[in-house]
């Protein structure tokens, strides 16, 4: 493979792909594990965004919360809006709405939600700052604009695998040479106070995975997600071979077995209202 790749080829990718492994262990996520520092602030008949709604599990959570108030999910490719809407369906929602939209250029009016939401997204896209000013152009005056994302030099975990270490290294190269910033959780505050958000609450919260059965799907689901094509490719761009991969998943799947085995992952979350017009 070339490593000749232009910031133009990498500045829109999404270092995890949207492969069924990425899809399935996006899927665990719900409003109360990943969205608990947003619930109470919520009501019902609220309009809501979520801007990298993914598979759509907390979207349709948080739809089930604002009821009878109008809920759209956007991501940047159809791909993972197909989970979404089959979710929906599932779950007899009609009214919960996908479509495909830019987080740095939302296709929406000034003024259109009360809630405007995103998990793990900022720490993926190159502007974040960029994202956080469009989220709060699409929120109406009072209304929410809320943002929750890991931070992966903070992660940490037993037993001390060191296909796990190599794991984070990789991982932060890939992401940092698509113009992403895996480190996102530390520069919340930052990030919002570039983009004119005044008045922010600031909070962290974190995934803990400490049983057997939570513990192995974490392990596996991450072997198969790196060892995917995907981020195969783009490990590929950054001299990683799939035998690198191959002994990183098995590291992962030696984790997850592991009587012992414990995780934890850091979240910086921002919750801010919208400033109201002058």
């Amino acid at each position: 493979m070339s490593q000749n790749v232009s910031h133009s080829d990498t500045r829109r990718r999404y270092t995890h792909g949207h492969e069924q492994a990425t899809l399935a262990s996006h899927g665990a996520r719900t409003a109360a594990n990943s969205a608990a520092f947003l619930l109470p602030v919520l009501d019902q008949g609220m309009s809501l965004l979520d801007v990298g709604c993914g598979p759509g599990t907390i979207t349709l959570d948080l739809a089930e919360l604002v009821a009878p108030g109008t809920v759209v999910g956007i991501e940047n490719v159809e791909e993972p809006l197909k989970a979404a809407r089959a979710a929906a369906e599932r779950r007899g929602d009609s009214r919960t709405r996908f479509q495909v939209g830019d987080a740095t250029d939302l296709p929406f009016e000034d003024d259109s939600f009360d809630v405007v939401h995103a998990h793990q997204v900022l720490q993926h896209l190159t502007d974040p700052v960029r994202a956080l000013k469009e989220m709060a152009r699409v929120c109406k005056p009072g209304g929410w604009i809320a943002a929750r994302d890991a931070d992966y030099a903070a992660m940490t975990w037993y037993p001390e695998v060191p296909e796990l270490d190599e794991w984070r290294r990789v991982y932060r190269a890939v992401a940092r040479a698509n113009g992403a910033e895996p480190d996102a959780a530390r520069r919340m505050r930052a990030w919002a106070t570039e983009a004119g958000l005044t008045g922010a609450r600031y909070t962290a919260s974190v995934w803990n995975y400490a049983d057997a059965e939570i513990c192995h799907w974490w392990g596996y689901s991450q072997a198969d997600r790196h060892v995917g094509q995907t981020f195969a490719n783009q490990a590929a761009e950054q001299g990683v071979t799939v035998a690198d991969l191959d002994r990183i998943a098995a590291g992962w799947r030696t984790w997850g077995d592991a009587p012992d085995a414990w995780f934890a992952i850091l979240h910086g979350e921002l919750l801010a209202q919208a400033p109201h017009q002058s």
